[in-house]
């Protein structure tokens, strides 16, 4: 260590507080580094961290943290608030699939069987929920789990033999331990080959009471969809995306509950009988002119008029509220909620009294930039996985006739998802930057389209079967869309040639 002039005077004229001193900067030095965020001294002495593999830091926590979110899920309106923003707007109001092979049959063929399967009773194995419905279920199972598990079942209760099974994480068996092949390895119930990739899954059976446990299936993990959010190289299994907000809910949850109760005792108006006991009597017995009068299950009522017995005093207790503005703490809490979870606060509480059509604007923009990575991810991990089996179930079943499948399947799986469009705040206002956007290029016709959920093939055709049967029947349709202003520029390109002939007259024909 390194001596400073201060040192020296203090060691020059006391050896002992000169030592003293070197020996506390040593230790000093010892524990502060380069960073404030790695002081080990006394302000950072209770914020103890270790660096462990994701396993291992999430494996003792993962199945507390998940309980603790499925019961806030149950009990707690801000969690189901920002639960609910998820499930309608990640997909909107649902999913189309525009098949692009690049042959107009298979493609209509494809599009026709999809929409028959999506039905409850096609692809659900037990035939309660239609696509549709297990997707925004996988996109809360997520938020709230942390994963849902989506096994691909084989069956004969659909026109189809691809049928899903949508299982949560709770039935991963943990504990096996033993892989199938020789070199992998098993944690929390998934078989893993050397490179961390899953090879199978290990799935807890119960009898239909749900307390008979029975031996477990291992399931190959091609038949198996684990739809969760990776945020470490090392992460392997699923931990709830709400973990972040989970406390703080929880104490918005109990500092609503007390603001509550506080406020209806505030509300209460008390009367109490002080008693007096004139001559030695019964308290509350005797009364001078007639019986006396009991107290018991009395209540004020409006006009109420009751005479007491001698001597009674009646007090009045009328607690006041302490008028603590739960309202401002409570919208932090909520925005801080909503902004871990990448949403704004109008969001998730439907509170518009302090936006403009601006504000309201751009925190839709922000929204969708969320919504869209959630989407990004359910449609890599989850939908084109399910779409290309789908496609393979169909050419097994003859309904593709194609003897090159295998040789081109990428192309029999070609294919693009179409989200339903959502409704706009000014929709006129939109529609205006539309047609800019669109006139100076800003836009193609196909991107405007696509943002409106529409294929703008079909588009198209619709638009010039509309104008070919208007025409059939002697309707001008885009003169009648256009309005006037067809109508206006022929006026006026009529007028401008009936004046060219007047002045080459008066000009003499120059």
């Amino acid at each position: 260590m390194k001596l400073n002039m201060i040192d020296k005077v203090i060691g020059a004229v006391s050896p002992k507080a000169g030592a003293a001193r070197a020996a506390w900067r040593s230790q000093y030095e010892a524990y502060r580094g380069n960073y404030d965020a790695g002081d080990a001294g006394r302000l950072q002495s209770q914020w103890s961290t270790q660096n462990l593999s994701t396993e291992m830091t999430d494996r003792y926590d993962r199945e507390r943290v998940r309980a603790r979110a499925r019961d806030l899920e149950r009990n707690s309106d801000v969690m189901n608030a920002v639960l609910r923003a998820f499930r309608r707007n990640v997909i909107g109001s649902g999913l189309q699939v525009r098949v692009t092979t690049g042959d107009t049959e298979i493609n209509d063929i494809l599009e026709k069987t999809w929409n028959r399967w999506c039905k409850r009773i096609n692809c659900d194995v037990t035939g309660q929920q239609s696509f549709i419905q297990i997707v925004r279920m996988c996109i809360q199972r997520k938020l709230t789990d942390g994963g849902i598990l989506i096994v691909k079942r084989y069956t004969d209760q659909g026109f189809l033999p691809l049928q899903l099974q949508i299982l949560e994480v709770d039935e991963l068996d943990t504990t096996q331990l033993q892989p199938k092949k020789k070199g992998n390895k098993v944690v929390g119930g998934i078989e893993y080959n050397r490179w961390n990739r899953p090879e199978g899954y290990w799935i807890r059976q119960y009898s239909i009471d749900g307390y008979t446990q029975m031996t477990p299936v291992y399931v190959k993990a091609q038949d198996v969809i684990f739809y969760y959010t990776k945020k470490r190289p090392s992460q392997i299994r699923e931990m709830s995306d709400l973990s972040q907000t989970l406390v703080r809910i929880k104490d918005m949850n109990e500092f609503m509950t007390a603001v509550t109760i506080k406020e209806k005792i505030a509300a209460c108006l008390a009367v109490f009988i002080k008693r007096i006991n004139p001559g030695g009597g019964t308290p509350g017995k005797i009364r001078s002119g007639g019986p006396a009068v009991n107290y018991e299950g009395k209540r004020i009522v409006p006009g109420m008029i009751m005479e007491m017995n001698a001597g009674d005093e009646a007090q009045m207790l009328n607690p006041s509220s302490q008028g603590t503005d739960a309202t401002a703490f409570i919208k932090t809490q909520q925005r801080m909620i909503s902004s871990a979870s990448g949403l704004s606060y109008e969001a998730t509480s439907r509170d518009m009294s302090e936006t403009n059509y601006a504000s309201a604007r751009q925190s839709m923009i922000e929204d969708d930039l969320t919504y869209e990575e959630e989407r990004e991810l359910l449609v890599e991990c989850l939908l084109n996985e399910i779409y290309e089996s789908f496609v393979i179930s169909c050419w097994l079943k003859g309904l593709i006739p194609a003897a090159d499948f295998w040789e081109r399947k990428e192309m029999y799986f070609s294919h693009e998802w179409v989200v339903k469009p959502k409704r706009w705040i000014d929709p006129s206002k939109e529609a205006n930057a539309n047609g800019v956007a669109l006139k100076t290029g800003q836009k193609t016709f196909q991107q405007i389209c696509a943002e409106n959920g529409r294929d703008w093939k079909k588009v198209v055709d619709e638009m010039a079967e509309s104008q070919e049967y208007a025409r059939e029947k002697g309707i001008d349709l885009m003169a009648m869309i256009l309005g006037t202003d067809i109508q206006t520029e022929k006026e006026e390109k009529e007028d401008g040639n009936q004046k060219v002939p007047d002045e080459e007259k008066s000009t003499g024909g120059k």
